[in-house]
Order: structure tokens, then sequence, then C-alpha cells
């Protein structure tokens, strides 16, 4: 009689080793599905060499990345959070003193909020692409200026509680009343952190298509943030005072949101298969509707019709975010990007 064999697939010898620690308690439910996402498909037969486009028998050279939809939504609620409380901070410097400007003080505590809100639930995002909370205070063990995750990290931790601070204590009288107008600054500084520092994140690295646009993905992140949160209290703040102030500070993100896009695209595309992505598939598909809805934001701006100024810009802010997502996951998958990459500077280099 056949006695079937239960295995862990691992099958430590427990007198000669021990798995220990975090990953020894991982259990794989289904060991193909992830796989199958990220890797080629196995050879059939072994593939021809082309001597003309030679690449490692046409497979990807790089692995795209595994996140899940939680990194470009934080992207989004990140980058608005950071610029909102950017404004927030500069409206909090225009009210002081004088009760004529008390507009400006309700804008720069809607702005406060709208930073709490947004950076509280991209730490949520956040923490819940890594699995467990556990893992988001162990890049706090150092402190690593050239890791742009780990820097993101000391960024997302200041502006959350400063955010806090300010939106509790900013109206308060004595100390605490001082306390939260510091708290209101501090968080500013952060919050112009947290807008740009996922544009450095995502165009550090050996991705192709960010390569030669990873100085001006910053910019785009940075006014895509500004245009997002512009765009939020378009929808959600009345006032006059507050309608020329978002106005103005929507107008230049979307404008130079636009402007930089344009650019990464120009870029990126030097190398014809490197910008591939961005005019063919999914992932151009979202690129273009980015342009157009930001576009059309612009466009609502100038017939007054606020309300379709802050969904077209939202919308147009979203989608750009899953498109840098996508566009990144396009090109790491193209197994002639890196090689035409790298190929293309060899003139330059003699």
């Amino acid at each position: 009689m056949a006695v079937k064999a239960e295995t862990d697939g691992r099958d430590i010898d427990t007198s000669l080793a021990q798995l220990s620690g975090e990953g020894a308690q991982q259990n794989i439910q289904h060991p193909d599905e992830h796989l199958q996402k990220i890797a080629p498909a196995p050879w059939e037969r072994v593939p021809q060499v082309s001597g003309v486009e030679t690449t490692y028998y046409d497979r990807p050279m790089l692995k795209q990345s595994v996140w899940s939809i939680d990194i470009p939504l934080y992207y989004f609620v990140g980058g608005a959070a950071g610029a909102a409380l950017t404004l927030g901070a500069a409206m909090q410097l225009a009210a002081r003193g004088g009760r004529r400007n008390r507009e400006l003080r309700n804008l720069s505590a809607h702005c406060h909020w709208i930073g709490i809100i947004g950076s509280t639930a991209g730490a949520a995002l956040l923490i819940h692409d890594l699995g467990r909370p556990s893992r988001f205070l162990y890049m706090m063990r150092v402190f690593r200026p050239t890791s742009p995750m780990n820097m993101g990290a000391w960024i997302l931790a200041g502006a959350a509680p400063t955010a806090i601070a300010a939106g509790l204590l900013i109206n308060r009288r004595g100390p605490l009343g001082t306390l939260g107008q510091a708290s209101g600054y501090a968080s500013g500084v952060f919050g112009a952190a947290l807008a740009g520092y996922t544009g450095v994140l995502v165009s550090n690295s050996v991705i192709p298509i960010w390569q030669p646009s990873r100085r001006w993905m910053p910019v785009l992140f940075v006014a895509s943030a500004a245009a997002s949160a512009a765009s939020i209290l378009d929808l959600f703040y009345e006032g006059k005072a507050a309608g020329r102030v978002t106005s103005v500070f929507g107008t230049a993100g979307r404008l130079a949101e636009i402007a930089a896009a344009r650019r990464v695209e120009q870029l990126s595309s030097a190398v014809p298969k490197v910008g591939e992505p961005f005019h063919r598939g999914a992932a151009s598909v979202l690129w273009k509707a980015a342009a157009a809805l930001t576009a059309g934001s612009l466009a609502m701006s100038l017939v007054g019709k606020r309300r379709l100024v802050g969904v077209f810009g939202a919308a147009g802010s979203l989608c750009l975010r899953f498109a840098v997502h996508a566009l990144g996951n396009a090109s790491a998958r193209d197994p002639k990007a890196s090689f035409a990459q790298q190929r293309s500077a060899l003139p330059a280099r003699g």
C-alpha cells in the first residue's frame, strides 16, 4: 500500500539546521500564481539568437515590480496630502494678524485636514503593501539619505504627526497654540518633501524608461501633487479668496504637470525601443488619459466650472500615477529595452 508523503516544500534536516526568523513562518498557498505574473513562460525549445537585436534569449533582463495598486494610490494620496500641507503652511503665514484674513486661516485649516487624512491613508496603504506594521518600523532603524525609500519612511513619519498637531492645536491659545503654529510650518516642510520624493524613488532604478528622464520625474510628481491638492479643494471648499488661491495654485500645477509629462516622454523616447510603452499597450492609454483629463481641467477653469475642474484634475492626477506604475512594469518586461538603451550610449562613450 502506497503512503503519500507530506512535506512543506522546504525539507530541512533539523539535525543539521533549523529555520528561524520572520521568513520561517511564511506559508505559500499558491506558489505558481506569483511566478506566472513576474516570470516568463518556460521554453518549449531553445530560441534562436538574432544577430540584429541580440538579447538574453529574448527573456527580460529585469523583473517588474511586485507592488499592488496600494503603491500608485499611495503616490496619489501622499502627493495630494504633501502639496496641501505646503499650501496650508503658506496660507498660515499669509494670514498672520488681522481678522480680515479669516478666510485664509480657514483655507489653511482645510489644507491641514487634507494633509492629515492623506498622510494617514498613505501610511495605511504603504503598511498594507508591506504586509505588517513592523516592516515600516524596521525601515526607520537607519537614516540613509542615499536611499529614497528610507528617506520616504522618515518623511511620512514626520508629515503625519506634525499635520495632526497643527490641525488640533493651531487655533488654541497659549503654548498649545504656539506649538500648533510651529507644527503647521513643520508640516509644510515635510509636505513638500512628501509631494516629490516618490518621483525620486521611481526614477532611482534601472528601469530603462525612467533612466533618461530621472531628473524630471520629481518635477512631474510635485506638479501632479499640486494639481491634485487644488482639485480636492475645488471639490470640497468654497470661498472667494480661497477660490482665487486654489485657482492659481491648481492652474500652475496642471500646466507644470502637462509640460513635465511631455518632457519626460520626449527624453524617454530618445531611444524608440525604450519609449515604446508610451505609444502602445494599456499603459499608454492611462498616460494619454492623464494628459487629456488634465487638459480638460484647464479648459473647465476657463469657463468657471469649479466642480468639473476638481473632478477632471483629480482624475488626471490619479491616472498619471497608475500610468507611471504601468509604464515601469512594461519597460521592465521588454527584453530589448535595456540592451537598446545601452547600445545607444556606446557611440558617446567612444
